[in-house]
């Protein structure tokens, strides 16, 4: 596809407000500035000095950006071209932007900032996943019915991996797995032993037996490096949320609830996400799944990039095409096809302009609740605590996350994860249960809470209890 065909059809520019201008609104800001179908000149952040911080960054000169607090300010500085700062969505939402692009993380924030944008007739670039795992069906379905559009957005691993599952389905290969390498590489140095992963560095002579698979059996290998790996994290909230976002989407679900998420090198891969009965760990085909990329130093990453495994049904065909460096099974059964990257916002003008020039969303036209993120105690939580929510990867003290069969809230329900961060526990939760939404305090006028609703009916056909 010629991308200049595809959107010569644009009558002008696409106008953009970014909420939320951290890792990945910057660099969205920055790209929109070089893209010339794209213009972002209005952010808002918590404090509006760090969204005009944001355009400075990008180049913008201080003159030129105006902090506005109210809707008359704002309507003012888009009349004389100024670019816009400000610290409430609510100010400037009334402006004739076309797409909210949603970055903040923050779940009953995100949700807030989504209603406003969709009662303003705003398409929205949903970029927090948090958001998205809790309500991303509902607020699609949503803004569906005021003929605006909620997409994800390419540079993020959901929406890239969508868009990789659809192409592989329409060009009928048959998916036995599909999924991510996780955000840190475990990059091993054979001859010291030492892996560094994310800041971490550490001897593991452990490994150093299980760097090749060989002719072993691929359960005994995953177990083993988990095993050596033990000291490094290897289950990551964010993984199960963003992989949940693509299930719900494209209905490749999980093998297990917490994931395989093998420490596995690129070679590995469609060895250890085929079915058992090709020598991998699955218990089915059209699985979803997460890897930890185990190099070299002086191989390449894999970027937290996102793969599909297909079956190798046309066996001549598939050794044409390892001899041409594809990467297939030790048995020939799979085969990888990769995308070894993610750009975060320096991508997503493509999900942003399919949205406002074709109406167009990159979940696709079946985008429902098919599982839910869940809340599950890692240990005793007594009556009282308080789920906080942060860190770099919004993760919840003592709190893990499943990815279960989605069904409506309920008193009895589990909690979807980011429904229950930030709130207290109404009553004490043991060590390994869920937490269900009668654990939870209520709270008056979320938005979160209501779209969740407005989803369960849409998706279940019943308001229900909680």
């Amino acid at each position: 596809m010629n991308f200049h065909s595809y959107y010569a059809g644009a009558k002008r520019v696409v106008e953009c407000c970014v909420i939320g201008t951290g890792g990945f609104g910057q660099t969205f800001i920055t790209q929109a500035i070089r893209a010339p179908l794209l213009a972002a000149r209005v952010a808002v952040d918590v404090d509006a000095e760090t969204a005009a911080k944001a355009f400075a960054n990008a180049g913008i000169a201080r003159r030129e950006i105006r902090i506005c607090r109210t809707t008359a300010e704002a309507a003012r500085a888009w009349a004389d071209g100024e670019t816009i700062a400000a610290s409430d969505f609510a100010a400037v939402a009334e402006l004739p932007f076309d797409v909210a692009v949603e970055a903040t993380g923050r779940p009953e924030a995100g949700a807030r900032h989504c209603r406003l944008a969709i009662a303003a007739g705003k398409h929205v670039a949903m970029v927090s996943k948090e958001v998205d795992s809790v309500v991303g069906p509902g607020l699609a379905r949503m803004a569906a019915d005021r003929g605006c559009v909620v997409t994800c957005v390419d540079g993020d691993q959901p929406s890239l991996l969508i868009n990789l599952v659809s192409w592989a389905e329409v060009l009928g290969l048959d998916i036995v797995a599909a999924g991510k390498a996780s955000e840190y590489d475990f990059v091993f140095d054979p001859p010291s032993g030492r892996i560094d992963s994310n800041g971490c560095a550490r001897e593991v002579p452990g490994l150093t037996p299980y760097w090749d698979l060989g002719d072993r059996d691929a359960t005994d290998v995953v177990s083993a490096r988990a095993a050596a790996l033990a000291a490094f994290p290897q289950r990551a909230v964010p993984d199960l949320c963003e992989l949940g976002i693509v299930a719900n989407a494209t209905g490749v679900m999980p093998d297990r609830p917490d994931f395989h998420a093998p420490v596995a090198r690129p070679i590995e891969v469609p060895t250890f996400f085929a079915e058992r009965g090709d020598g991998g760990l699955l218990g089915g085909g059209r699985r979803i799944d997460v890897f930890h990329c185990l190099r070299r130093p002086d191989e390449a990453s894999f970027a937290g990039g996102v793969f599909v495994v297909v079956r190798c049904n046309d066996r001549p065909s598939w050794d044409v095409l390892q001899q041409k460096g594809h990467v297939v099974s030790r048995t020939g059964a799979t085969a990888m096809l990769y995308l070894p990257r993610h750009i975060l916002g320096l991508e997503a003008a493509t999900s942003v302009l399919d949205a406002a020039i074709h109406r167009v969303s990159g979940y696709g036209a079946d985008y429902r609740s098919r599982v839910d993120l869940v809340a599950v105690a890692t240990a005793d939580l007594p009556a009282g605590t308080r789920l906080g929510m942060g860190g770099h990867h919004h993760d919840i003290a003592n709190v893990t996350a499943e990815l279960r069969p989605a069904c409506p809230l309920g008193s009895t329900a589990p909690s979807p994860f980011y429904l229950a961060a930030d709130r207290r526990l109404t009553r004490g939760v043991s060590k390994g249960e869920a937490i269900t939404q009668g654990d939870i305090e209520t709270e008056s006028g979320s938005h979160l809470m209501a779209v969740r609703r407005f989803q369960d009916a849409a998706f279940f056909g019943t308001a229900v209890d909680g």
